[in-house]
């Protein structure tokens, strides 16, 4: 029993040793479940710039493609949880468990909450030979053209597709919709006239807007937005769609079992590198909000992640779209 005793003493002191001195000389490995060169491969990237001085070690990335991004979800839920393997991911962390009916992780279990980082409005957009020229006439349009109209998005499972899922149900129109290999196919269709709509991040719409290239009509935030040349949009929530609010958001994760002041020497570095001037800057050239609330602490971020997993799975479920 002695012996047992001091060998769990040992193992105590070892943890809170490697607790203050982490992250020292080893890197810390942010896994982004998406191809590099993506947005959130870019957020990932500066938040990483942003977290070295901070954290005060190294910050690396590694993209980890694949289903969806849960390959990279079940990377980090089954890594050695010391704080060295982080999960850098966005709103699939809240609807991965509806459009996959088999998973390998459970997303409020499996993983230690950090803090989210920002979020990225969604634009509601048309082919630019529409006829409405604002909301309320497009709102005829759609009555008029039931059972002919057509909602690009960039692919099963991306934020275009589940916003035009949560867009049909709340207008209570069916719509048929086109799914392409990312944003790029979609827009050079929706440009052409080739399809009529798409909700798409505005990261990827701001400059086909401005250039007059698609006709917008609202937003989905639950406020207008400051960004320019989209400050006269109004937001669906106003233009009678009540609740409409879609973002897409990015959060910061650890294995389940990480030790607590790891995490919390992690969440104090993020909430600084939220600050860092540099980071605000790449993130305002996104067109991305950095979150500013309690959701950049750890219980408040998985609340927020659980109401939108309550959002997302009857949307998902009753459009009867799955992505296995």
């Amino acid at each position: 029993m002695k012996h047992l005793i001091t060998a769990v003493a040992l193992a105590a002191l070892s943890l809170g040793a490697s607790a203050q001195t982490y992250p020292g000389d080893k890197p810390v490995t942010i896994i982004v479940p998406f191809a590099a060169g993506g947005p959130t491969d870019k957020v990932a990237r500066d938040l990483a710039e942003a977290l070295r001085k901070p954290l005060g070690g190294q910050v690396i990335i590694e993209n980890v493609a694949g289903a969806g991004g849960t390959l990279g979800h079940t990377k980090v839920a089954k890594a050695n949880p010391d704080g060295y393997t982080l999960l850098l991911a966005h709103v699939a962390m809240a609807t991965a468990p509806a459009l996959y009916r088999k998973m390998q992780y459970d997303a409020l279990t499996d993983f230690e909450y950090l803090g989210m980082i920002n979020e990225v409005p969604m634009t509601l957009i048309a082919r630019p030979s529409l006829p409405a020229t604002n909301y309320a006439e497009l709102t005829k349009w759609l009555d008029a053209n039931k059972g002919k109209i057509n909602l690009a998005n960039a692919g099963l499972g991306s934020a275009s597709h589940l916003c035009g899922l949560l867009f049909q149900q709340s207008v209570k129109i069916d719509m048929t919709t086109v799914p392409y290999k990312g944003t790029g196919p979609a827009m050079t269709d929706l440009i052409g006239g080739q399809v009529d709509l798409m909700c798409d991040q505005s990261t990827n719409t701001t400059g086909q807007i401005t250039a007059g290239k698609v006709k917008a009509y609202a937003v989905t935030t639950s406020k207008r937005l400051t960004t320019d040349g989209l400050k006269s949009l109004p937001t669906l929530n106003e233009a009678g769609l009540k609740g409409f609010n879609v973002t897409i958001w990015h959060g910061l994760y650890a294995p389940k079992g990480t030790p607590k002041a790891v995490l919390d020497k992690v969440n104090s570095a993020l909430k600084t590198a939220l600050k860092d001037a540099d980071f605000v800057k790449h993130e305002e050239a996104l067109g991305a909000d950095i979150i500013t609330d309690a959701r950049v602490n750890p219980a408040e971020h998985k609340k927020f992640v659980e109401a939108e997993l309550a959002k997302w799975g009857p949307v998902i479920k009753a459009a009867g779209q799955y992505a296995d």
